[in-house]
């Protein structure tokens, strides 16, 4: 709260850009680019992006989703790495196993998993993960490139089966360890059975989007949920001192008490250090620079050259002008290449809670 609510304030210093032409001054001040600010993921967002590019298999792609049923929700929030982390190696062993079956396909994926823990239209708790998988995959040998349907990967009842097997087994395995807290303190056996036993007996809720139509499709999606925090900027339509109005994907609104939307806000923070974007399969980083190539040649296209990576201190003004294209080195007013900076310090009134962020 203390990085996003004195984001690109004076509080944070930043620098005063003059022209020395028309004499004109404009202020900006620094980010505090942290991962959770709506303000502060564009750039971060085009480095990644860039990277990525190079990597995507020019073949189709399916888009799976695998949701926590609502019973763990409150496991979750108590213990959110250790179920987190237990979601991502569920999910991503299911999409493995399926395809290194000889009756499916007998070849590894490519994927990429993101996590995102809430609901679009009012940030309620709704933890679940993303998948974007290769139609296909390496066979066994690493010679041949085994292809599924353009329409269907695996059974849905298949996924969710095995996903649930997956997780419940991996969740099994901390309450054994006493790693796990249903309430102040570590599961009670009893009260975990319980708990195993609903969730065994429910089905799982794993679904699978329609495909996407070619590698580009895929690029545009990652662009849009990689670096998604659970609110942005355009979607908050109203403010006021009571309450707060969020625009949703079929065009109504949701409003609620400004207490309500900052505590909806604050429980989709993840814990200091957790990768919430990760890779599996021929985009792993064991086989990304060995197998990953012989894929892309078996497919006809050749991975590009691994360039340097975009260093933020020499290449912001490059990436602003991409992504908003204003030029940043010209003078708004009679554009003018003669700027000078001074540097305007930041002038913290504490040290905010945990330290800088």
């Amino acid at each position: 709260m203390w990085a996003i609510e004195n984001c690109r304030t004076s509080v944070l210093g930043g620098h005063e850009q003059v022209c020395a032409d028309c004499g004109l001054v404009s202020e900006a001040y620094n980010s505090c680019r942290n991962r959770h600010c709506p303000k502060c993921q564009a750039l971060d967002q085009a480095r990644w992006l860039e990277k990525r590019k190079r990597r995507i298999l020019p073949t189709h792609y399916f888009h799976v989703v695998f949701t926590l049923p609502s019973e763990l929700h409150g496991l979750a929030r108590r213990n959110p790495r250790r179920i987190y982390n237990l979601l991502f190696q569920a999910a991503s062993r299911t999409l493995l196993q399926l395809g290194r079956d000889p009756k499916r396909l007998g070849a590894l994926l490519g994927f990429t998993a993101v996590l995102h823990t809430w609901t679009h239209r009012d940030l309620r708790y709704h933890p679940h993960l993303h998948c974007i998988v290769s139609g296909g995959g390496l066979d066994p040998d690493a010679r041949r490139w085994t292809a599924s349907s353009r329409k269907f990967l695996f059974p849905v009842p298949v996924l969710s089966r095995l996903f649930r097997g997956k997780f419940l087994h991996g969740l099994a395995r901390l309450h054994a360890q006493g790693k796990i807290l249903l309430g102040d303190k570590p599961a009670q056996p009893d009260a975990f059975d319980q708990l195993r036993r609903t969730l065994f007996n429910k089905s799982w809720v794993v679904y699978v989007k329609p495909p996407f139509s070619g590698p580009q499709k895929v690029f545009g999606y990652l662009g849009r949920y990689t670096h998604r925090v659970a609110i942005s900027n355009h979607r908050i339509r109203k403010v006021t001192d009571e309450s707060v109005t969020l625009a949703a994907r079929d065009g109504s609104t949701a409003t609620l008490d400004v207490r309500v939307f900052i505590a909806r806000f604050l429980q989709h923070v993840l814990p200091k250090g957790f990768m919430k974007i990760r890779h599996y399969g021929l985009l792993a980083s064991t086989h990304v620079h060995t197998l990953l190539p012989i894929a892309m040649a078996l497919l006809g296209g050749p991975l590009p050259p691994e360039g340097p990576e975009i260093s933020f201190a020499e290449n912001w003004q490059d990436l602003m002008l991409a992504l908003t294209g204003r030029n940043l080195r010209v003078c708004p007013s009679c554009g003018s290449t003669r700027l000078f900076r001074i540097a305007v310090p930041a002038r913290l009134p504490r040290a905010p809670p945990g330290g800088p962020p």
